[in-house]
């Protein structure tokens, strides 16, 4: 892979938040995800982080309720029932292993992100969530800590990057036209480097 496809990935590894939810992600494809993690870096190389996969109806229709969903969005409660993610991989923590992942989970939520977006597949990294009540629902041991719930399916909505303008007080919060799609200000070079 050269730098400029590398880049180009990257642009295209959006969160979505609408799914085209009857179109099934299957474990398969969920298991060759998590494999990616083997090869990130690991704090202390401990390799603390263990994944649950979701695929069943059932048990997403049992998690959803205690996701947070775009709280940028003051007016929407997430996404209706046939825009749902069609699965879910819950990242948790082995306190076995220790009571801090370090930069674990951000390196290998990246890591799967990209891998999906290879796939077609999209996905949305929820940190705002219930972490005793998704514990409860999948039967987590205590030793297993939520960390983050990854929804993922087939994008149903339209994402695009658009630079920020270079002033003090820019807005950095994303938004959605009246046409559905989704727009996600960045931050230029110029700012992020001193």
């Amino acid at each position: 892979m050269d730098f400029k496809s590398l880049r180009h990935l990257l642009m295209n590894d959006r969160s979505v938040r609408r799914f085209v939810e009857n179109k099934s992600v299957s474990r398969e494809t969920l298991e060759n995800l998590v494999e990616l993690t083997r090869y990130c870096h690991s704090g202390r190389n401990a390799q603390p982080l263990r994944y649950v996969i979701v695929t069943e109806e059932e048990i997403r229709d049992r998690i959803y309720p205690h996701l947070k969903w775009a709280g940028y969005f003051q007016d929407w409660d997430g996404p209706e029932k046939d825009e749902r993610p069609s699965a879910y991989l819950v990242q948790c923590l082995d306190t076995e292993f220790g009571k801090d992942c370090l930069c674990d989970d951000g390196l290998q939520l990246e890591a799967i992100t990209l891998g999906m977006t290879t796939l077609g597949l999209a996905g949305c990294i929820i940190k705002a969530f219930n972490p005793a009540g998704v514990a409860e629902v999948l039967g987590l041991d205590a030793r297993f800590k939520p960390r983050y719930v990854l929804a993922i399916g087939y994008p149903a909505e339209k994402v695009v990057i658009e630079d920020m303008p270079i002033e003090e007080e820019a807005d950095f919060k994303y938004y959605r036209t009246p046409d559905g799609i989704h727009h996600v200000p960045k931050r230029q070079l110029s700012e992020l480097i001193l």
